[in-house]
């Protein structure tokens, strides 16, 4: 069969069937349900790339490495934002627009990342260090804080969720510099996400 199906890809694997299921969610209108899914596979996303240096790899299965997280990412961090976003929006044309707006610099972005690490790792050997841009990883932090924060607040979340998406595409394709979160920026992160999980449970359950 083609493709790799060792131990280094399955939290990618995993990480879009929970995307994709969060997408059946958000398509439905269970809007905490996909936001759940989006943060899950954010975790996933965050520990892949490690599960994946742990094993000696060829070329060929590195390369595969880095199209099969991007193609994943795009589902989880591109698609699923997008269908969160325009739900909330009460799938208006302006939510249609800025979602697809926003769906499209993940595209860009992503593709560019694909060619621009192919490229580094011709160059040199071990990870990357420095991003250029914002990550399209970082919406599985910002859109549910906007939206599970912003809600017991009285703020519009269904107008500001396609605002938020617009300022990120912007990120997403700006050539800033941004250092790679080693372990106290991934554990702060951690943190910052376990919060806004438990605040998910919550408002689902009550």
């Amino acid at each position: 069969m083609l493709g790799v199906y060792n131990y280094t890809v399955i939290l990618t694997y995993l990480g879009m069937l929970v995307g994709f299921t969060g997408v059946t969610y958000a398509m439905d209108g269970d809007l905490h349900t996909a936001l759940l899914c989006l943060m899950i596979a954010g975790v996933c996303d965050m520990f892949d790339g490690a599960v994946a240096s742990t094993k000696e790899r060829t070329a060929k299965e590195k390369r595969f490495g880095v199209q099969i997280d991007s193609l994943s990412d795009l589902i989880c961090f591109g698609v699923l934002p997008a269908v969160i976003a325009y739900t909330a929006a009460e799938r208006s044309r302006t939510g249609l627009y800025l979602s697809g707006l926003y769906l499209l610099c993940a595209l860009i972005r992503l593709a560019w990342f694909n060619v621009d690490e192919e490229e580094r790792q011709d160059r040199e050997t071990g990870s990357r260090t420095v991003y250029l841009g914002l990550p399209v990883t970082t919406s599985a932090l910002l859109l549910p804080a906007l939206m599970e924060l912003g809600a017991p607040l009285g703020w519009p979340v269904g107008k500001l969720a396609p605002l938020e998406l617009l300022v990120m595409s912007a990120a997403f394709l700006t050539p800033f510099k941004l250092r790679k979160p080693q372990f106290p920026g991934k554990a702060a992160m951690l943190l910052c996400g376990a919060a806004e999980f438990a605040l998910l449970i919550t408002r689902s359950v009550i």
